[in-house]
């Protein structure tokens, strides 16, 4: 890792705390420990951090009310919620408060890197573009206004379409996992919202049919990939 991103961690368990820290340390990751939410408010105030990690459950202030606090000073800020098993109506609350992740206890740290890593690379991926529109070969799509133009007439997106289809953009040309993009727009990512998803990737491919070097490929197992052409090749 070329630069040491730094995470708050707020969790209070104070062994797991630890050991995520350490584990993270050991990816390149600079990290600081909170192990109640009134401490992680006071440090994000305090210091500059790229991503939070806060678990749900904590004592003076729990995770969402942090989420809740953190967002209001900086809206873009990313944070990936730690969850018991029992607790899906507050991962709901916490999606609709603007989580970017969520992850059940107990869980794997490398898993926990991975999604690092994913939410990192979008919020960079966003920086480097323009906030509300994508150009796509032939294509502009307006995020805000939903609406994709292109060789004929402007088509109006539903919001799943324009979700999926940002997440797609913001992920061009790179794998975009099928269970984040499941969790981030659906919540779930079960069997019926899979099948559901699959039917708004195939809405989106004829929508952009009329420019063929535009093309979102199934990578088996894995998830997505809108395929387009490089602008300085345009």
């Amino acid at each position: 890792m070329e630069e040491h991103l730094r995470i708050l961690l707020c969790d209070d368990d104070e062994n797991l705390g630890m050991l995520l820290k350490e584990f993270l340390q050991a990816k390149g990751y600079t990290s600081d420990l909170c192990t109640d939410g009134e401490a992680g408010n006071k440090a994000f105030l305090k210091n500059k951090y790229d991503l939070g990690v806060f678990d749900i459950m904590m004592p003076k202030k729990d995770g969402l009310e942090l989420l809740k606090e953190v967002r209001t000073i900086n809206p873009d800020f990313p944070v990936i919620l730690l969850t018991a098993k029992n607790q899906n109506d507050d991962v709901t609350k916490g999606f609709k408060l603007g989580a970017d992740d969520y992850i059940i206890k107990p869980f794997s740290m490398e898993v926990l890197t991975l999604r690092i890593e994913a939410i990192l690379r979008r919020v960079r991926g966003k920086k480097t573009k323009e906030s509300n529109t994508y150009k796509m070969g032939k294509f502009t799509f307006d995020t805000q206004k939903q609406i994709l133009t292109g060789p004929g007439a402007p088509t109006k997106l539903t919001t799943k379409e324009s979700e999926l289809l940002s997440l797609l953009c913001a992920h061009a040309n790179e794998i975009l996992q099928r269970d984040f993009a499941l969790k981030t727009i659906w919540i779930d990512d079960n069997y019926f919202n899979a099948r559901s998803m699959d039917v708004y990737i195939t809405k989106l491919r004829k929508h952009l049919k009329e420019d063929p070097s535009i093309e979102i490929i199934n990578i088996h197992g894995k998830g997505y990939k809108l395929i387009v052409p490089d602008e300085t090749e345009a």
